[in-house]
C-alpha cells in the first residue's frame, strides 16, 4: 500500500495553510479513560469493549454503557472517553449497537475521542489496512456524529508505519475530506506510536487540531523523575498548548504505591513525573486503560451483574495521580 494510493483515497494533496483557527492555550478540559476491547483493540472483526457483548442489541449496548461511563465518573471524576473503531466494527451490523456506547457517554456530559485502530497479525503493522473500508468508515461516523460537539475524531491510532511527512499527508488529507468538521474536534496522532507531536504540529496544513501523544513507562528500562520529566517534554516540544496525552499508563494491579516517592521504582518515578508536567502545562490526558479486562494497566475492573455492570478502582494511589494531572489532589513530595 502506498502513501500515493492512500493520498488518492483519503483526499487530495492539501498545500499551504488553512483558514486561521482560534489558538489552543491548553487542554485541561479533557479529564479522561480509554475504554477497550479485551484484544487491546486491535481486531479483524468488531471491537467489543470490555463489560459488553457482541450479541447486545442498542438498547442493552446503552444500558450497559451507561452505567460503566457514570462509573468512570464517580470514581475517578472523568469527563472524557476515548473508543476504538474499525471498518468491521461501523460498517457492519454491530454499528447500530456500538453506537449506543457514543451515545450514552454525550448524553451523559462526556467528550467522546473516536479512534481508528487497524487489525492484528500480519495487518498490525501501522498502516491503514483498506483505504477503501477506511474512508467508508469515516463517512459513516462523521455523517452520524458531525454535529455532535462532543465527539472527537482521532483519524488513526499509532501511525507507525509511515514516515513522518507520509503521516502528515494522510492527517491533512483526512482534514480535506471532512472540512465541515471543526479542527478542534480532529486529534491528530503524533507520528511513529503517536510519540512525539513535533513534527505534526509544525505543518500548517494541520493547523487548529489537537494533538495526540502517547507515552509508557515501559519505553526505557529504568529513567530517574527528572529524566521522564525531560523525555516527555523533548516530545511535546513547544505544542503543549494542542496536545493531549491520550494513552499513558502502567501497572495499577500490582500493588504499587504511586502516592509514595520510590526513586528506585521505574514505574513509581515515571507515573509521578508524567502526571506533574501534564498539570504544569496544563495538558488533558486520557489515561491507558481505564477498563480493560485481564489488563495489568487497568485502573478499574468489572464488578457485580454482568448484565448491570459497575466498576471499582484497582489503585487508589494510581486515581491519586490521575487526579492531580487533572487539577485536583496533593502532590508527592519528591
Amino acid at each position: 500500500m502506498t502513501a500515493a494510493t492512500l493520498a488518492a483515497t483519503v483526499g487530495a494533496t492539501v498545500t499551504g495553510a488553512p483558514a486561521a483557527a482560534a489558538p489552543q492555550h491548553n487542554t485541561a478540559e479533557f479529564r479522561g479513560v480509554n475504554w477497550a476491547d479485551p484484544r487491546d483493540n486491535f481486531a479483524d472483526d468488531p471491537v467489543v469493549l470490555s463489560g459488553l457483548s457482541a450479541s447486545d442489541d442498542y438498547a442493552h449496548t446503552y444500558a450497559k454503557a451507561t452505567r460503566v461511563i457514570t462509573a468512570f465518573r464517580a470514581n475517578l471524576g472523568a469527563d472524557t472517553v476515548r473508543l476504538p473503531i474499525n471498518p468491521y466494527t461501523v460498517n457492519g451490523p454491530y454499528w447500530k449497537a456500538y453506537r449506543g456506547v457514543i451515545d450514552a457517554a454525550t448524553r451523559q456530559g462526556f467528550k467522546v475521542i473516536v479512534s481508528y485502530w487497524e487489525g492484528t497479525g500480519a495487518r498490525k503493522d501501522g498502516l491503514i489496512d483498506d483505504t477503501r473500508a477506511y474512508r467508508t468508515m469515516w463517512d459513516t461516523v462523521v455523517h452520524a456524529y458531525g454535529d455532535n460537539a462532543r465527539v472527537h475524531f482521532e483519524p488513526m491510532n499509532e501511525p507507525h508505519g509511515y514516515t513522518d511527512t507520509q503521516w502528515a499527508d494522510i492527517a491533512a488529507n483526512w482534514l480535506a475530506a471532512y472540512p465541515d468538521v471543526p479542527r478542534e474536534r480532529v486529534f491528530v496522532s503524533g507520528a511513529g506510536y503517536n510519540d512525539h507531536v513535533t513534527t505534526v504540529c509544525a505543518d500548517p496544513r494541520l493547523r487548529g487540531t489537537h494533538l495526540s501523544l502517547h507515552h509508557y513507562g515501559f519505553w526505557k528500562s529504568y529513567a530517574t523523575y527528572d529524566q521522564w520529566v525531560a523525555d516527555l517534554k523533548e516530545r511535546i516540544g513547544d505544542c503543549a498548548g494542542r496536545t493531549v496525552a491520550d494513552e499513558f499508563g502502567a501497572p495499577m494491579t500490582t500493588g504499587l504505591d504511586y502516592d509514595k516517592a520510590t526513586p528506585s521504582d521505574n514505574f513509581v518515578t515515571y507515573v509521578q513525573a508524567v502526571t506533574d508536567t501534564f498539570r504544569e502545562l496544563g495538558m488533558g490526558s486520557v489515561y491507558w486503560p481505564g477498563l480493560r479486562t485481564g489488563d495489568t494497566y487497568t485502573l478499574q475492573q468489572l464488578v457485580g451483574d454482568p448484565e448491570r455492570p459497575w466498576l471499582a478502582t484497582t489503585n487508589r494511589s494510581g486515581a491519586d495521580r490521575l487526579a492531580w494531572a487533572w487539577g485536583r489532589g496533593k502532590p508527592v513530595t519528591h
